[in-house]
């Protein structure tokens, strides 16, 4: 079930009108049982994996409860961190892995034919995965107390507006929310259906009339010029940044009918002077996910500056890896953690502090350097293969084409791309339904037609899924 789609229009309606009409005691059993079949509207069977996921880390979490130190309660957490990453491993990794080990092999002299399966990923493994692991490191470390209450672990786990493409959220954020007796409020219904409209607009008239250009261009870079490959390395960087911000506004706004606030996700990355304040605004959750669990326990920084640049290299790759099964996304993680080095090293060595006051010339000179280093690096993210990624570049610069071929972008599509530009410099540190709310009438209901009129009559022809289910 798609967040862009009829059935979702009547699921969440039906799903907060029940909500609100029954005792709070039958609530977490209304969003369990709505959550489930959220998932399972993607694959029925692939319920099971999250049932598993949750059963055991649920007692995993008992058990890490009732012992007194990390010693002791170690063998519950690898047991954790056995199943759920071996589930995502096998279904996400294991014909990469099985293809590269061939490929090793037979480099080497050695006959291998280790069997390839026909798997397919299930929707979100990575995002439930790494929440429902937060858990268990928060348990084993003593920084959560264990949950007894079974259907709210599972509420917790499975929750539908973040299950299959986050924002990945703690346990202890937003665990305690179900346990609020939520009144309706005017306020979370109008914020909510506020950053529902923002989102379906981004998604369904700025992503998906981008996306079809998008997949021309890397599908054959070799029909065009120059100048329409970079139309599409640049149309793409707008693509999977709408296309996932889109998704998590819709995300929050459908919680806040609920009552429930999950952390934002996005917050104007594209205006970030560095590669670090970008990932301090880009996919938030996971980057304080790794942070917290894999940047800190590493040693963080305060290590020698050798360990310390291996800490960020084994946090970037993890995270290319964790965006895919290909060595285009390691590589995409390499370089990004390359040039986050590179630019903590050049400010140390030039004793330089990027404090430049929003939108002065300084501010706005490093946002463009810095979306411009981004965008390079979306080219390995896009490509299906690293040749590919290479072979984008040099026909960059060639501009030889055999069949030259013009990418026909409607007027309109860059008008919305305009649009939704200028509502990233309006919301700098800001979310969409607190700085619209903030408006004279007419001006608040000014944008709201807008947003519809473009989702009616601009929204693309195809419904594109989106990006980060792959994921």
């Amino acid at each position: 079930m798609l967040f862009n789609t009829i059935d979702f229009a009547i699921f969440l309606p039906a799903v907060v009108l029940i909500y609100y009409l029954i005792p709070h005691k039958l609530r977490w059993m209304l969003l369990l049982g709505a959550s489930y079949y959220f998932y399972m509207s993607w694959k029925v069977e692939y319920i099971l994996l999250i049932v598993t996921s949750t059963l055991v880390d649920y007692i995993s979490g008992i058990r890490m409860a009732r012992l007194p130190d990390r010693k002791s309660r170690l063998p519950w957490l690898i047991l954790s961190l056995c199943v759920n990453l071996g589930l995502l491993f096998f279904f996400k990794y294991y014909n990469f892995a099985t293809e590269n080990l061939n490929l090793l092999f037979q480099k080497v002299g050695l006959a291998s034919d280790l069997p390839m399966m026909q798997l397919l990923l299930p929707v979100g493994i990575s995002f439930y995965t790494f929440q429902t692991l937060s858990y268990s490191f928060d348990v084993y470390f003593g920084r959560q107390k264990a949950e007894r209450h079974l259907g709210y672990f599972a509420l917790y786990v499975s929750f539908f507006p973040q299950l299959v493409a986050g924002p990945i959220e703690r346990y202890s954020r937003l665990a305690p929310q179900f346990r609020i007796r939520q009144g309706l409020s005017y306020d979370n219904v109008a914020n909510g259906l506020r950053l529902i409209l923002y989102g379906l607009f981004i998604k369904m008239v700025i992503a998906d009339n981008i996306s079809g250009f998008v997949d021309q261009v890397y599908a054959h870079p070799e029909h065009f010029g120059s100048g329409n490959i970079l139309k599409g390395i640049f149309l793409y960087s707008f693509q999977i940044y709408s296309d996932f911000f889109g998704y998590s506004t819709i995300a929050i706004g459908s919680a806040l009918l609920l009552g429930i606030r999950i952390m934002d996700n996005f917050k104007t990355p594209y205006l970030a002077k560095n590669i670090s304040e970008f990932w301090q605004r880009w996919h938030i959750s996971l980057s304080t996910w790794f942070r917290d669990y894999l940047y800190f326990p590493l040693g963080g920084n305060r290590v020698s500056r050798q360990r310390w640049v291996l800490n960020i290299l084994v946090v970037f790759l993890i995270s290319g890896l964790w965006h895919g099964a290909n060595w285009t996304f390691l590589i995409w993680g390499l370089l990004f953690g390359l040039i986050f080095i590179s630019e903590r090293f050049l400010n140390a060595a030039l004793n330089l502090k990027p404090t430049h006051a929003a939108f002065s010339a300084g501010h706005i000179f490093l946002a463009i350097k810095t979306f411009l280093l981004v965008t390079i690096l979306w080219v390995f993210f896009r490509s299906q293969s690293f040749d590919a990624a290479i072979n984008i570049f040099k026909l960059l610069f060639q501009n030889a084409p055999s069949d030259p071929q013009t990418l026909m972008i409607p007027i309109s599509t860059w008008i919305f791309l305009l649009l939704f530009i200028i509502s990233d410099l309006f919301l700098y540190n800001r979310r969409f339904d607190g700085w619209v709310a903030g408006m004279p009438c007419f001006l608040r209901w000014g944008i709201y037609a807008v947003l519809l009129f473009g989702i009616i009559a601009f929204a693309g022809v195809e419904n594109f899924p989106f990006i980060y289910f792959q994921f």
